[in-house]
């Protein structure tokens, strides 16, 4: 099913589209997860405007059942040394992918090195310090499936839970600074089980009752980290 379009996505994404005209808009779909839909584009090419989508993700059985045989504008490998021309891409669309890779730091240089000055950056992330974060990576592996045939019928996986500190709202805010990447707006978002029964309520029940414990340090009312990030027009800008 398509991902219903997202204003928090969408409206940045017709701002920046509204000044190419005259040209394709180069969007990369970082995870092949990446719930495109949500961007508009759609929409948008309804109203003439023209876009070319390349697809990145890592090297995964998951991934390789998902995308197949890897068609054409589609990238499979070690996205620390994928090969992203720099300043190729005018949207950077980086979905469900930063949680479950290493080395995150250097995957978004490469991300962030393929954006045109001026770009954009939207991630989303499940968050490393909220309570489905910490049940995600706590959990063991029968129990992490059973909540992915839930939450995704009929994909492949469930994958990795790396988490890295970055994959949290003080290491996005350190990163973007530490790069000179402005950060434009951030919300949270809550995922939505498709198949609502008892091992989806058993699990927001634990999560309910881990920030109740932690007296609401670890929160329970999101899972997820919603970005978006421009990158500066001048690579000589300092952000304050």
């Amino acid at each position: 099913m398509d991902s219903p379009v997202l204003p928090f996505f969408a409206e940045p994404v017709r701002e920046y589209t509204s000044k190419c005209a005259g040209r394709p808009v180069a969007v990369l779909r970082a995870g092949c997860l990446a719930p495109t839909g949500e961007l508009g584009l759609d929409q948008l090419r309804a109203s003439g405007a023209d876009f070319t989508i390349t697809t990145a993700d890592t090297d995964h059985p998951a991934v390789r059942a998902i995308t197949g045989e890897a068609p054409a504008g589609t990238i499979i490998g070690d996205l620390r040394t994928a090969p992203l021309r720099p300043r190729t891409f005018d949207i950077v669309h980086c979905g469900l992918l930063l949680e479950r890779v290493s080395s995150v730091e250097v995957v978004l240089d490469r991300l962030t090195g393929s954006l045109r000055p001026g770009g954009l950056l939207l991630l989303r992330i499940a968050d490393r310090d909220c309570a489905a974060g910490l049940l995600d990576r706590r959990l063991p592996k029968a129990a992490r499936r059973a909540l992915w045939r839930r939450f995704h019928p009929g994909t492949p996986g469930p994958f990795p839970a790396v988490y890295e500190p970055v994959v949290s709202v003080r290491g996005m805010q350190g990163y973007a600074l530490m790069r000179g990447l402005v950060i434009a707006a951030r919300t949270t978002g809550q995922s939505e089980p498709l198949v609502a029964d008892r091992v989806t309520r058993t699990a927001r029940g634990m999560c309910a009752l881990i920030s109740w414990l932690t007296r609401g340090r670890v929160a329970a009312d999101h899972d997820q980290l919603l970005y978006v990030i421009r990158k500066p027009e001048d690579r000589f800008a300092r952000v304050v």
